[in-house]
């Protein structure tokens, strides 16, 4: 049994506790946006946010999170989109959009991490993730706009 809390709810669910935390979320909680890659927290799709930070899910033991915050995809844009998911419309990221979900959280996460980045740097730690489309450019754009706006008003989903 592991009690957590998911999206800023409380959850208990029946699964041993070394049941990889991406399976407890997308089969046990209904949650698909976090998507499974290569199982072995190589490529970045299932990155979702653990107290605040992102890690894979994919290599993480739903028994590690007991009495944690775990925090997906579907609780970004709910009530004002983030400045990255304005940037990642703004520049027509996805291609086929399989690793976006993984992409945004690792980019939410780093820039919510501290207040201000190197470009260089920020490029470096979000090479940490891949794109099978070599939507690279496109990631790279989108993450330097919001790394820009980081200070500035949201917007209303």
């Amino acid at each position: 049994m592991a009690n957590f809390e998911i999206n800023g709810e409380k959850v208990k669910v029946d699964v041993p506790s070394d049941t990889p935390l991406l399976w407890t979320i997308r089969e046990e909680l209904g949650k698909k946006g976090t998507k499974f890659g290569c199982g072995k927290g190589v490529c970045g799709s299932c990155t979702v946010h653990f107290n605040g930070s992102p890690i894979r899910s994919c290599i993480m033991p739903v028994g590690s999170v007991e009495g944690q915050k775990v925090e997906t995809i579907e609780n970004q844009g709910k009530e004002t989109l983030h400045p990255v998911q304005l940037a990642w419309i703004k520049h027509n990221v996805p291609q086929c959009g399989y690793c976006q979900s993984g992409q945004v959280m690792l980019a939410i996460g780093l820039l919510e991490s501290r207040s201000s980045w190197d470009l260089e740097e920020l490029y470096e730690q979000m090479n940490a993730n891949l794109c099978r489309c070599g939507t690279y450019n496109k990631i790279k754009a989108a993450v330097a706009e919001a790394a820009a706006a980081e200070t500035a008003p949201e917007v209303e989903a």
